[in-house]
């Protein structure tokens, strides 16, 4: 494996030894060793010293199933603090096969003017992207995978990229050559952007798996591993349902969040449901599916392809976080609405759960009506049209707040947050608080924790755990779904690293220590780039108004948010 390194100013590719203390880390884990060592703190996250950082899991490459993750990095334009994205789709497999650790893109380039860089085991090529520029994400992929072929993986951007939105993602291909998988949060859409660049395409023609220390021991672990996740309920569950299924089981916590978070049951549920939708796919048929892989080899399949009424796809996928923050947190029941503004959202290469969010704080300002669908799709071409309101609904809640003066703004650092209210969820509050990524619930959600949610006694330590866990993940390019494999096997992972690398001594807790080490270093380059104490809070008003219908407020006292991290 090698580190290749892109300066986009001169156009030019190096590939290096990778330096021995990134050699046991992969994904989150190795984006923040990277920004520590590489990215000043303060830099501008749209400037010449911050970077763009392309790594795969310490798994990836041997189609594991559900890890095969990509993660990206870089300064976020959107907190200003450190930021992990991460997706499935084929990314981060091509790029294992072709040898890559990381992907390291530094500068600024030149000149105005977009590119599409081509890498390949025989280095990389820069071509003007002619024809794709101002293009969504959907048409530009086509084009691309017209000119350099199906086999091919791409990262590509959309016109909410170019203009530079903090709200925008990095989008990649899935397995059907769709470009579904978004590496959505924290703006790094807008960094891809200010490197110059419109797509990157990654050709693994000539490569091949990375090599395996120990086959044998591999393909055990491989195998318990393998078990362990189709045994587990949990997986048939999202095999049918997907992320979908959650918005009656969050809805029984009455924490769904409802036009902008101000209350945490929805009338309209049942409409918006998993059950619900999975029976009108299959009752329409066509191109619609319940069950979906976005990666090749994975046996979870909890994707889905959601189709209209004549059939044709409408959006794929169609997630819960989508639906939460699209669909009750506009008021919005309406499956196929909610679907089309997901295309729309897609196509422009934005975070549907940012813009969600600011679509939710637009409402309260009056610029739409809770449950009008047709106003909230006119308001995001307000943003393709680049117009003065679609660039403030483009650049996130905070600052549709700010403009409008609104204060009920669900973000923390600057990030909206996802479908789960930590009024009534409080350990997820406490992970939206504290993690260094900004409000995320793919950073540590609680949802299953046996406890009482409404209590905030003992938040912080159920927090704590899943964080841990979660950044374990994020570093070896494992799915959140492929946790219940590992959960259920956990010797699979120290013996799957100890066959793949030949590393000796892989303790039994390597997740955890892998997530601490990840964490330890995301806070230290947050505080060197100013972040505080003061930052780890929810929203003021989320800690006075009472959520209906449990009249929970967020009541976790502030030592156990400030003290969480102490014994790392």
């Amino acid at each position: 494996m090698q580190i290749w390194r892109v300066n986009v100013r001169n156009q030019t590719l190096t590939r290096e030894p990778v330096p021995a203390g990134w050699e046991k880390l992969g994904g989150r884990g190795l984006l923040a060793r990277i920004m520590l060592d590489e990215v000043p703190p303060t830099c501008e996250p749209l400037g010449p010293l911050n970077k763009l950082i392309f790594a795969p899991g310490l798994l990836v490459g041997h189609m594991l199933s559900s890890t095969d993750r990509i993660s990206i990095g870089g300064k976020s334009p959107l907190t200003g603090g450190i930021k992990e994205a991460n997706a499935g789709g084929r990314t981060g497999l091509h790029m294992a096969t072709m040898g890559i650790k990381a992907l390291i893109l530094e500068g600024l380039p030149a000149d105005p003017g977009l590119w599409v860089l081509h890498l390949s085991l025989e280095g990389g090529r820069w071509e003007k992207a002619e024809g794709l520029a101002g293009l969504g994400v959907y048409e530009a992929s086509k084009r691309l995978v017209e000119r350099y072929g199906e086999k091919t993986a791409i990262a590509l951007i959309g016109p909410g990229g170019e203009a530079k939105l903090a709200s925008a993602g990095i989008q990649n291909l899935d397995k059907d050559k769709v470009p579904s998988r978004i590496a959505a949060r924290g703006g790094l859409g807008a960094v891809m952007a200010s490197k110059g660049l419109k797509a990157i395409v990654f050709d693994n023609a000539g490569g091949q798996k990375p090599p395996i220390h120990n086959p044998e021991a591999f393909k055990k672990a491989q195998k318990e591993f393998t078990a362990a996740l189709m045994n587990h309920p949990q997986t048939a569950l999202y095999r049918d349902y997907g992320t979908q299924a959650m918005p009656q089981m969050t809805q029984g916590f009455g924490a769904l969040p409802t036009r902008n978070f101000s209350a945490g049951t929805f009338e309209q549920v049942e409409s918006i449901s998993g059950e619900f939708m999975r029976d009108l796919l299959l009752a329409r048929g066509g191109e619609s599916e319940t069950s979906h892989a976005c990666m090749a080899g994975c046996t979870i399949r909890c994707s889905n392809v959601f189709g209209g009424e004549d059939g044709k796809t409408i959006v794929s996928p169609l997630e819960y976080e989508t639906v939460g923050l699209m669909g009750s947190n506009l008021g919005i029941g309406d499956l196929d609405t909610i679907g089309r503004m997901n295309w729309q959202v897609n196509d422009l290469g934005l975070d549907s759960i940012e813009i969600g969010a600011a679509l939710g704080v637009a409402a309260e300002a009056g610029l739409m009506d809770f449950g009008d669908g047709a106003r909230a799709l006119e308001l995001l071409d307000e943003i393709r049209q680049n117009t003065p309101l679609g660039r403030i609904l483009g650049m996130g809640a905070t600052t549709v707040g700010k403009v409008y003066a609104i204060e009920r703004v669900p973000a923390v650092k600057g990030q909206a947050m996802s479908a789960y209210e930590p009024r009534a969820i409080k350990g997820t509050g406490v992970t939206y608080a504290t993690t260094p990524q900004g409000a995320d619930h793919t950073c540590g959600l609680t949802i299953r924790a046996k406890v009482n949610h409404l209590d905030p006694q003992g938040q912080a330590a159920i927090s704590l755990t899943a964080q841990l866990n979660m950044a374990g993940y994020d570093t070896l390019g494992a799915c959140i779904f492929a946790g219940f494999g590992y959960a259920t096997a956990p010797a699979a992972i120290p013996e799957l690293l100890a066959a793949r690398y030949g590393w000796e001594d892989v303790p039994a807790d390597m997740l955890q220590v892998l997530g601490r080490e990840t964490i330890k270093m995301e806070r230290e380059w947050n505080k060197q780039a100013g972040f505080t104490k003061a930052h780890d809070r929810l929203p003021e008003y989320m800690t006075r108004e009472a959520l209906p219908p449990n009249n929970a407020v967020f009541d976790v006292d502030e030592e156990q948010l400030d003290t969480i991290y102490d014994n790392l």
